[in-house]
């Protein structure tokens, strides 16, 4: 898997017919397969893929997940395709886990590291084979014995071939080439450019709701989470395409076309 440029924040989708957007996963490998089973006998050409993010945390077969796109990245590269026609976004989840490989940068690490256990960074934990106890103590013992358990944590995700690297790919929000089409994880303040935008993109999803007109030249936001799991929920200007997938609810993808118009819906 070939990394992107680490400056660069955001992805455009070029030569754009058709994108599929995949909603939050949240390590249910089973309905991404269910799902990557379904759309791969329906891909024509310049059709592209983005996943919007929350790959991980909450379920509990997140490293099968990130195997799955792995290997569905393999099958769906075919001669003439680009590396960056398949785009992965960032989510609050893989925001966490940036985060907690860097605990012992924070000024309070044990509030912050009990805070994301709470919303759902301990499913990641238990598999890359963390153990919480330990995990607290050396928060407890100050910087130095942080940083050897966030090693020894970061070494364990190194050992799955390509964790590493597919965690370390992910963007910001992408867009197709005619900037018709705005994909992100969760939220987006209108009335900020996305240069401005910061974590808003990944807590920030109250913002989505007053989205009323284009942003922009952007006609469509499409986003892949929602507390709500509302499934495809869409007004004029933004989609989300979340329907509950590792909260006992089931994986949702969308079709958009270059303007974002939703084209077809699935949920498995």
């Amino acid at each position: 898997m070939r990394d992107p440029d680490p400056s660069q924040k955001y992805a455009s989708l070029t030569d754009v017919r058709r994108v599929w957007a995949v909603g939050s996963i949240h390590g249910d490998a089973d309905r991404l397969k269910a799902v990557h089973a379904k759309i791969s006998g329906r891909f024509v050409p310049g059709d592209r893929i983005v996943y919007l993010g929350n790959y991980i945390g909450h379920g509990t077969q997140i490293c099968a997940v990130l195997d799955e796109l792995l290997e569905f990245r393999r099958r769906f590269l075919r001669p003439g395709m680009e590396a960056g026609d398949i785009v992965y976004l960032r989510g609050a989840q893989e925001e966490m886990w940036r985060k907690c490989l860097e605990l012992q940068f924070a000024p309070n690490p044990s509030e912050v590291f009990e805070w994301m256990l709470g919303q759902g960074l301990e499913a990641t934990l238990h598999a890359y084979n963390a153990d919480l106890d330990q995990a607290r103590a050396h928060l407890r013992d100050g910087a130095l014995s942080i940083t050897r358990w966030t090693t020894k944590l970061r070494e364990s995700m190194q050992s799955r071939p390509g964790h590493d690297e597919l965690l370390n790919a992910v963007v910001r929000a992408a867009t197709t080439e005619n900037g018709r089409v705005l994909f992100v994880h969760a939220g987006l303040d209108p009335a900020k450019p996305m240069s401005e935008q910061g974590d808003i993109l990944w807590w920030g999803a109250g913002f989505f709701d007053q989205i009323t007109e284009a942003y922009g030249d952007v006609q469509m936001i499409v986003r892949g989470y929602d507390r709500a799991h509302r499934g495809l929920a869409m007004t004029r200007h933004t989609a989300t395409v979340d329907s509950g997938c590792g909260f006992g609810g089931r994986l949702a993808v969308a079709c958009f076309d270059s303007e974002g118009r939703a084209l077809e819906w699935i949920e498995v």
